[in-house]
């Protein structure tokens, strides 16, 4: 059975992904990132944002444990 994916978080902040996939993952949910190699080809300036994708099913609960850890799903910074 396939899922579709969702885009959760999209930022320029590595610190923030990283946290963001941590706590996601913590929880139990698949997070997929994509536009990392784009980030290090860049030379890792921060132009190219990186994006946290979940299963569609997962989508709300992943963007409630960001929110309940100051981090805004709508994020783009």
């Amino acid at each position: 059975m396939s899922s579709q994916m969702k885009e959760i978080l999209r930022s320029t902040d590595p610190t923030v992904i990283a946290f963001a996939t941590a706590l996601l993952e913590g929880e139990g949910i698949t997070v997929f990132r994509l536009d990392v190699h784009m980030s290090i080809l860049e030379g890792g300036i921060g132009l190219w944002p990186q994006r946290l994708m979940v299963a569609e099913r997962d989508a709300f609960l992943a963007a409630a444990i960001l929110r309940d850890n100051e981090i805004d799903p709508g994020r783009s910074g």
